[in-house]
């Protein structure tokens, strides 16, 4: 049986298209178990269903700063593993992972970050880097950990910034590498976590 993945994700997932891309060319040796969205019309959810991926809207309740409410942690930690999903992959979701859902899927949970991780954690970070004068951005895939896009760093892609770029082009600079590099990392976790590394 093929290595079951999950996805968890707020916006219109184009990193979960790519991983679906690379599915169906043999490329990733996975299938996807479960989308979840914390975002009732989230794109991720249609994007799922038109791939024939079993999707889901999860209630995040009315906790401030990003935080989910415990009875959506309990319900999306409950939904992965009724789902069989051996490693659940971040893909642009939007909400801070914490509490069981963290501790069930500890060193099995993967996130893509778009800069040079330990710099410009946070939302905009393609923009951050432009603001400071950055000579390159680019994107990182790391563990998730308790902090805001802290945990152990698997591997990152890098990006030339040019004079003239704006907010936007280093953000599709950036993208075009995370389409690449997020499907081959999760394809090296999911053979470590099978050989029990």
């Amino acid at each position: 049986m093929k290595p079951k993945i999950g996805v968890l994700g707020s916006g219109k997932g184009s990193n979960l298209a790519a991983v679906c891309r690379k599915i169906e060319t043999g490329e990733l040796d996975a299938e996807i178990g479960l989308v979840i969205s914390d975002v009732k019309d989230a794109g991720i959810l249609q994007l799922a269903r038109d791939q024939g991926v079993p999707a889901m809207w999860v209630d995040p309740g009315s906790q401030k700063g990003g935080r989910l409410s415990d009875a959506a942690i309990m319900e999306i930690t409950g939904q992965l593993k009724n789902a069989g999903v051996e490693l659940v992959v971040l893909a642009g979701f939007m909400k801070i992972v914490r509490g069981e859902l963290l501790e069930t899927f500890s060193g099995r949970m993967v996130n893509i970050h778009p800069s040079l991780l330990p710099k410009y954690k946070g939302l905009a970070a393609w923009k951050q880097a432009l603001e400071a004068g950055e000579s390159e951005a680019g994107c990182t895939v790391h563990f998730v950990a308790a902090g805001v896009d802290s945990g152990e760093i698997i591997e990152q892609a890098r990006v030339p910034i040019f004079d003239g770029d704006t907010a936007d082009t280093v953000h599709a600079r950036i993208q075009q590498q995370e389409h690449e590099l997020y499907s081959r990392v999760i394809g090296e976790v999911l053979r470590r976590l099978r050989a029990g590394n």
